[in-house]
């Protein structure tokens, strides 16, 4: 078996959690390769196995890596997009993090978690993505995410008209610092912030959530996943800011953007005794009485 870490930094509170799971690894006979970043930063302040490699890109990745485990919170997990691509490597999230909606793997749960990967008793959730078609192009190969597509304004600038169509059809102009438009996975991320409904992420579903809309009669909209949703921007400034999951481009009015599901789906790693439905009550504090008590 081989697996691939991935983390963008390590923190000092997780330096005896990170060195008890190497060495883990190393005496369960794992492949290990690490991300050449991480693995530099690692090497400065534990001990590393010698027997564990590095891994830079994505082509490093395939073919090779039978599972990829992101170490942190839901941001780096996301991160792993980018890596697996298409490949249908299955992801598992340590959360190392705070809030950890898809990183939800727990410190206390990584042997459990091992084992799972080791016997294969794990379930594989296949979540969503979206993809983007903008002319003229952005973000190169990496068009998609899992979480949101959303277009915002710059800076403090004045807010933005947005008018936009679904599947041809106009939909509705909206005057407000932004639109978000979201997966099943992602709406309980920055759409649910917006005052956006959350989405079993079993649904065939996207969530367009307008940002601070200047008019309070439009609310969330839900539309099924094999709808095509364009847009057209404009807006007093000439710049505004366009974004898949964390990752960022400007752009201006003369861009035609569309969201569309995406060809291919991330493999989510889920252990047996874990469920949405359990991770919403336990991230959300769903069935406990908060009230003060006398």
């Amino acid at each position: 078996m081989t697996i691939a870490l991935y983390s963008r930094s390590i923190h000092v509170r997780d330096v005896a959690f990170i060195q008890k799971l190497l060495y883990t690894l190393r005496d369960r006979k794992i492949n290990v390769l690490i991300y050449e970043g991480y693995y530099k930063e690692l090497k400065q302040i534990i001990d590393v196995p010698s027997s564990f490699t590095t891994f830079n890109t994505h082509n490093d990745i395939h073919n090779t890596v039978n599972y990829f485990i992101s170490l942190g919170g839901d941001g780096t997990l996301l991160d792993a997009v980018m890596f697996v691509r298409n490949y249908e490597i299955p992801v598992m999230g340590v959360n190392l993090g705070r809030l950890g909606f898809l990183a939800y793997v727990g410190k206390n749960e990584i042997n459990e978690a091992l084992d799972a990967l080791f016997n294969g008793t794990f379930t594989v959730d296949m979540r969503t993505m979206i993809s983007l078609e903008a002319t003229p192009s952005l973000f190169g190969e990496l068009n998609y995410a899992l979480n949101e597509f959303t277009i915002v304004k710059k800076d403090t600038s004045s807010m933005l008209t947005i008018h936009a169509y679904l599947n041809g059809e106009f939909l509705n102009s909206y005057w407000a610092d932004g639109l978000i438009v979201s997966t099943a996975t992602g709406s309980t991320g920055y759409s649910l912030s917006c005052g956006g409904p959350i989405i079993a992420p079993s649904s065939s579903d996207f969530v367009i959530t307008p940002i601070s809309p200047h008019n309070l009669n439009v609310r969330p909209f839900i539309v099924p996943d094999n709808s095509v949703i364009s847009f057209e921007v404009e807006g007093r400034n000439l710049n505004y800011l366009c974004t898949l999951d964390s990752r960022i481009e400007t752009i201006d009015s003369s861009y035609l953007l569309a969201i569309k599901k995406c060809e291919h789906m991330l493999s989510l790693v889920r252990l047996p005794d874990h469920s949405f439905l359990r991770t919403l009550s336990s991230k959300l504090n769903w069935g406990s009485d908060s009230r003060r008590r006398y």
